[in-house]
């Protein structure tokens, strides 16, 4: 049985609950959620467990969160435990290569995989993404430049771009 480690912090976007297991990070509830997206994908992918609330091993990852949505972090360094299907997981591993601050589309992730035509399989994946703000899937947006949806919401997504737009350190303030 796998122990889950449950805590929870207010943010300047409201409530966060995040879960981790002993090889990292692996669920971030964002505001204004049901809970039962955390209750589902426990299900799903630890079927025999038993949770703990406890800031212990989850304050590094709320420390981290915090400091991204203060504009103060552009890279996340926690372990994570990212469980999903293979394709989920190849659109998880690019999403974590784009840049703070940058954002790609739907179709871009989808050919970065060899998949050039699966961008709403993409979507999907994204949707099923365990981990947001962390495995940055805020970042993808549609072709024509509209934001596609989140999970966390639409305003939310924006802010979040709008934060980093604002954040992401650039060559001009170096000069």
């Amino acid at each position: 049985m796998e122990t889950v480690h449950i805590a929870r912090s207010n943010s300047p976007i409201g409530w966060v609950r995040v879960a981790s297991t002993r090889s990292g990070l692996a669920y971030v509830e964002l505001p204004h959620s049901s809970g039962r997206g955390m209750r589902d994908w426990m299900e799903r992918y630890l079927p025999e467990h038993r949770c703990v609330d406890e800031l212990g091993p989850n304050a590094l990852a709320i420390e981290q969160i915090l400091e991204y949505l203060a504009g103060e972090r552009t890279h996340f360094e926690i372990p994570l435990d990212l469980r999903g299907t293979p394709f989920q997981r190849a659109v998880w591993d690019v999403l974590l290569e784009i840049p703070y601050g940058d954002s790609c589309s739907y179709a871009e992730v989808a050919r970065a995989i060899g998949k050039p035509n699966a961008q709403r399989a993409v979507g999907s994946a994204n949707n099923a993404n365990p981990v947001s703000l962390v495995v940055p899937c805020h970042r993808v947006i549609a072709a024509d430049g509209s934001l596609g949806g989140y999970g966390g919401g639409q305003d939310l997504k924006a802010r979040l771009l709008a934060m980093e737009r604002a954040t992401r350190p650039s060559c001009d303030r170096l000069l």
